[in-house]
């Protein structure tokens, strides 16, 4: 049984589309992290004794302005200054500081490293969504959307023809998932693709949708999408009730088929 949404927006297919737009991900701006990577460019080359001098100079330069009081930058400088020298006071006498033998700061480039390959990653997802959006939006234009293969993604595919189109239920791209989840085309013949689809993927209509589809196929096979458009308009109204009655003719299918 799927679970009941609450009441959905009037479905409209006419509605003119918005611009696609692929929003790029940005390192967002960090004071503190500017303050002491700025302090470990300044400590290179420093001994114990050198950077603490510094860093009592900043410290008393920084108590003398009150502006100073709600910046990040300042304390993260003096706390960077401060771990600087006891690092330095931990190591053999004379080291100097070098920021590339610094375990924090190979942790920090580590890290920096992974989020900027991860942002990379989801830029190019972003540009992927769009232009299968822009696919398959031609694709309806044609009147040809039926006879297209799903590929995996689409179901974000589906949010942004959504989004695009100032957030209405598109009924063909629905009717068209839908289908497809229930007779297993595309990325759907594989079970574990159709179960995240059904569970996690796809909103309950859809689900439920593809759910009564794939009994009625059953019953009446090779039956047209014009000749289930009854099951589109349960699903989309009363998405608890066409997953019931999945399940019912589900019971009352004979052993085997």
């Amino acid at each position: 049984m799927t679970t009941p949404l609450p009441s959905w927006p009037p479905r409209r297919t006419d509605r003119r589309t918005t611009s696609p737009y692929v929003a790029v991900p940005r390192e967002p701006a960090d004071p503190a992290r500017t303050g002491r990577r700025w302090v470990r460019r300044r400590a290179r080359g420093m001994t114990a004794g050198a950077a603490l001098d510094v860093a009592r100079f900043d410290a008393r330069q920084n108590s003398r302005h009150e502006d100073l009081a709600g910046d990040e930058r300042g304390p993260a400088e003096l706390g960077e200054w401060e771990r600087i020298v006891q690092l330095l006071a931990d190591a053999a006498p004379g080291t100097v500081y070098d920021p590339d033998a610094d375990d924090v700061v190979r942790a920090e480039l580590a890290a920096d490293a992974a989020a900027a390959a991860a942002r990379e990653a989801e830029l190019r997802e972003a540009m992927r969504i769009a232009a299968r959006a822009d696919e398959l939006q031609a694709l309806r234009k044609l009147g040809t959307l039926d006879q297209a293969e799903p590929r995996t993604g689409d179901e974000a595919v589906r949010e942004e023809l959504t989004r695009r189109a100032g957030g209405y239920v598109q009924a063909d791209v629905d009717t068209w998932l839908a289908r497809a989840l229930a007779t297993h085309r595309g990325h759907y013949q594989d079970p574990a693709a159709r179960e995240e689809a059904a569970v996690g993927l796809l909103t309950p209509p859809v689900a439920a949708h593809a759910a009564l589809l794939d009994e009625l196929l059953r019953l009446v096979p090779g039956a047209g999408v014009d000749q289930l458009a009854f099951a589109a308009r349960l699903a989309g109204t009363e998405p608890e009730a066409a997953g019931d009655l999945a399940a019912f003719l589900a019971r009352a299918r004979p052993e085997g088929r």
